[in-house]
């Protein structure tokens, strides 16, 4: 199989030739450039530094290869998340649609915390959401004075 392939369910993606984006116009040819196909590898060595004692040193390919690994891994998951919203007719992922995804696809080691933080996210969002109504509506009050 070639190296920009990946299979899933009965189907083929590639990739490097997907549509151009609107906003890309530099891309009519439908392929992704590889910086954009990637996670930075700055940021991927920075998370693999971080597991490691602090005087570990990380070749340059173990940086690459994961680098592929992870960008692959978000490809192949969000995937799944995004043909669960195609067949409900909706156009856009959620993070219940990935954690969904994870557990179908057979990670429900890392499906089951995500839940978890990403119902702790929703419940900051909404204080932090009531926060700022309580504080506009403070604001408008002292300013109708």
């Amino acid at each position: 199989m070639d190296d920009n392939m990946g299979s899933r369910e009965g189907f083929k993606y590639n990739f490097t030739a997907a549509a151009a984006t609107a906003s890309d116009t530099s891309e009519q040819d439908g392929v992704i450039k590889e910086q954009d196909r990637l996670l930075p590898i700055a940021n991927v060595g920075r998370i693999m530094k971080q597991t490691l004692p602090p005087n570990a040193k990380i070749s340059k390919e173990a940086k690459e290869t994961m680098q592929e690994c992870v960008s692959e891994f978000i490809s192949f998951v969000t995937g799944e998340a995004s043909d669960k919203c195609h067949k409900e007719k909706r156009k856009t992922v959620n993070g219940d649609d990935i954690c969904w995804a994870l557990a179908t696809l057979g990670f429900d080691d890392y499906a089951e915390p995500l839940k978890r933080y990403l119902h702790k996210y929703r419940e900051l969002e909404g204080e932090r959401a009531n926060q700022n109504k309580a504080n506009n509506t403070y604001e408008n009050n002292i300013q109708n004075i």
